[in-house]
This record gives C-alpha cells, structure tokens and sequence, in this order.
C-alpha cells in the first residue's frame, strides 16, 4: 500500500521546523516587512538582534581558547602550528592587498563619485566624531603590545581574540612540555569544557531567527530605503567588486586545493545568511569553527586561521575603503595619481589590520588615509555616513567567506586537510551534525540511518 504524501503546508511547516534557514530567511523578510511599514517598532525590537550578538560573543574567548590548546596538543608539534601561522598571515597580506588593488580598479573604471562636485564645507563632520567617539585606530607598535595579555582573565573579560590566542599558545606549548604523565586530567579537562561551550552555542543558536528578525527590522527602520537611491552607483561598485573579488578567491581555492567555493557556500548557508541578518561575522564564528573541522580541517589550523583572519584578514572592508576613499575624492573633485593610489593601498594595509572591534573604525581608516595624501579634506569622509551600513552585508559576507577559504588553503598548504573528508562534506555525502545534537543520534540511532534516496530531503548546511 503507498505511503501517503504529506499536503504541502504540512511539508513547508516541517520545513520550518526543523531547517534554521528556513526560520533565518522567514524572519529576514518578516523584518523587511515591519522596517518598513513601522519603522518605530522596528527600531523597538532592535535588543532582539543586539542581545543575541552580545551572547555568541559571551562564548567566542573560551571557545577559542579550548580549540587551540586541544590543536596544539593533539598534533603533538608546536613547529607546525608556528608555520601555519606564519603561512596564515602570508595568505592574509595577499588577499587583502588583492582587495585593495581590485577596489582601486574598479574605482577609476566605474567613478562612483564623479560629478557630485560637494562642498566639504557645507558637509556635518559632527556625526563622524560620534561615531567614532573621538577615537583612533592603533599604531602598528600599539596594536602589537595591545596584542599580549597584561591579565589572563582581562584577555577573556575584554573578550580580545589575539590575546586569547596567546595565551592558548602558551598553554598549549607548556602542555606539549610537560606531557601526559605529569598533567594527565588537563586536556581532557579542556575537551570537555569545549564540549560545554558548543552545547551552550547550540541553544543560543536557536534564538538566531528573533536576531534576524530584530536587525532587520532595526536596519529598514532606522535608515530606510533613500540610501538606494542617493548612493546606488557606489553601493553597486562596491557589491559588484565583493562578487568579482568572491569568483577570483573561488579559483585561487579550487587551483590550491581542489575544493570548490560555492559548494561550501551552500553547505554553509545557514550561517551566512545568519551572520548578514545580523550584520556580524562574530555571531556565526563558533558554528563555522565546528563545520570547518567538519569539512577535514585539522583542529589547530582552524583554531589559529579562523580567529585571527577576524583582525588580519578583513577582505570585504579592504575593498570598501578602497572604493570608498575613491568615491570621497572624486566626488569633492580631486583627481588621484597613480603614486598617490599606491599610497592609498599602503596606507590601507597597515591601517586595516589594526580595525577589528574598533567603533567606527572604517571612518578613521578613511580619515587617516586622507591625511596622508593631504588632498583629500577630512570632512569629506562624512559623505559615506548614509551608506555606511547598507555595506555591512558586502563586508560581512566577503570577510568570512575569505577567512574561511583562508583555513581550507593554509590546511592543505600545511597538509592538515583530509581531502577525502572535504570532497565527501561538500558534496553532501556527509552531513553536519552540530556536536550538540549528536548524543541525540547516539541515543536514537534510527535518526542516524540513511534515508531512502527518493524520499530523503539534502541535509541541511
């Protein structure tokens, strides 16, 4: 006798249930919808969004922490996870320079500013002093002491990554010293801990519809759909650069290691689309974490490249200041020379390194890169206030995404990709499991049979 087949509204309620990017997309058009037929309430449900960022975030430190130190140990070779280092920060200054260049070059080619012939004068530089609150980004010397922990517990109190990750290397190398015979219930310890903090992660993460919702809604409310058309000649460049920029990173990971980007965009679209609801790259960095190590990366590359990709390897705002300064330029009528260009690449490389977790950090990148061509006046950066968070999706996306194909090619580079493992996940043949739920499975291992072919749904991410 035939099964009989569920009616559709069964099958989409199912669907809705069980598939968080269901939930993510429903809430990201529910929140459209209330930004912009009631732009106050949508502005009163924005706590939603910040709430659920402030959570994620609660975990991000320890979370690192564990899956460094248990890494280290378990690859037993404190060389290697200095030369993926070294080969991660290589791979970060090539890919960000690659954004500069292209962002330049698209800059001159489309002149998104070209005939807007604005009086800085007349421009109000008061917003930009309160976005930044009077702040300034860090000299190279600063951001590299800033980068030792004067505290062990201020390291995970200020919730600063690259002190984390210090001190998971320190960690890490005195357990590699000292052996299992002498601390033999530490690593373990660190495991289980690591454990916790995913299971913790899990049920946050079943709050992301309602964060989606609430910045979305906050975005449309607050700031509207004008920008569009004030600003839609630069926000075009600027997302047709990310696309460009996307497709050569695609190849430079298909040629290192075989793998395919848009395969891993689609095992891993529930993040993203979480992460560009939310405008946070962060809120989505432990779930990355367990589908990368998921995916064959070995547990010390993805603990040390994913986190410090966060504040070396920031792609998406590299090519935003780099069409940016353009824009500011051409629309105040200064004309850049090629040397002049090259110094705004140079001076971008040093200052986008020091911008992660900065307020504003995008206007002073701008705002130092115009003091040092001297041409540019500095009110002028003022012109980008309106558009400035309709990027936050362009930068988001491209930043992540980048620092992920950055863990798949240092990976391989280093051998510490199981290519076997990656073509199987990213093909679908595996599915993820979050480590949350696989007691879940364990318990009741008739949800772990493979379903019939015709009647399985793919699994989600």
């Amino acid at each position: 006798m035939p099964q009989s087949v569920p009616s559709l509204p069964r099958r989409a309620a199912r669907v809705l249930r069980t598939s968080l990017f269901a939930q993510v997309a429903c809430a990201l058009v529910i929140g459209v919808v209330v930004g912009r037929l009631w732009p106050h309430a949508g502005t009163a449900v924005q706590p939603l969004g910040d709430g659920f960022v402030r959570l994620i975030k609660a975990m991000i430190a320890p979370l690192v922490f564990c899956v460094v130190v248990a890494g280290i140990t378990k690859a037993g070779d404190l060389k290697a996870f200095g030369r993926i280092g070294l080969k991660a920060l290589l791979w970060f200054e090539v890919a960000t320079t690659v954004a500069l260049v292209v962002g330049l070059l698209a800059g001159n080619l489309a002149g998104p500013g070209v005939g807007m012939n604005v009086d800085p004068a007349k421009l109000d530089t008061s917003a930009v002093e309160a976005k930044t609150g009077g702040g300034s980004l860090p000299s190279t010397g600063d951001f590299i002491l800033h980068s030792l922990p004067d505290s062990a517990v201020g390291a995970f109190a200020e919730n600063s990554l690259l002190q984390v990750l210090v001190l998971a290397c320190l960690v890490g190398a005195a357990l590699l010293h000292l052996g299992n015979t002498k601390v033999p219930a530490i690593l373990p310890a660190i495991e289980q801990g690591q454990e916790v903090v995913f299971a913790v992660v899990g049920f946050i993460m079943k709050l992301a519809p309602l964060a989606v919702f609430g910045a979305t809604a906050h975005l449309v409310g607050e700031y509207g759909l004008g920008a569009l058309s004030t600003y839609g000649k630069l926000i075009g460049v600027c997302y047709a650069v990310a696309v460009v920029f996307l497709v050569l990173l695609g190849l430079a990971m298909k040629a290192v290691t075989g793998l395919s980007l848009w395969k891993f965009v689609r095992y891993t679209r529930e993040e993203l689309l979480l992460a560009l609801g939310t405008a946070s790259s962060e809120t989505v960095m432990p779930r990355m974490m367990q589908k990368l190590r998921h995916a064959g990366c070995r547990d010390d590359a993805v603990g040390l490249v994913l986190p410090t990709g966060y504040s070396f390897n920031l792609d998406g705002a590299s090519i935003y200041l780099s069409i940016g300064t353009l824009f500011i330029a051409q629309a105040v009528g200064v004309d850049l020379s090629l040397g002049q260009q090259i110094t705004v690449v140079i001076v971008l490389m040093l200052t986008s390194k020091g911008m992660a977790g900065v307020p504003g950090s995008a206007f002073l990148a701008l705002s130092a890169t115009a003091s040092a061509l001297g041409v540019i006046p500095a009110g002028a950066v003022a012109l980008l206030l309106g558009v400035d968070r309709i990027m936050d999706a362009m930068r988001v996306s491209t930043n992540l995404l980048g620092n992920c194909v950055a863990v798949f090619v240092v990976s391989r580079w280093e051998g510490a990709l199981d290519m076997t493992k990656a073509k199987k996940v990213l093909g679908g043949e595996i599915p993820f499991v979050p480590e949350e739920d696989r007691d879940e499975l364990v318990k009741s291992p008739e949800l772990a049979k493979p379903q019939d072919s015709k009647s399985a749904a793919k699994p989600v991410g």
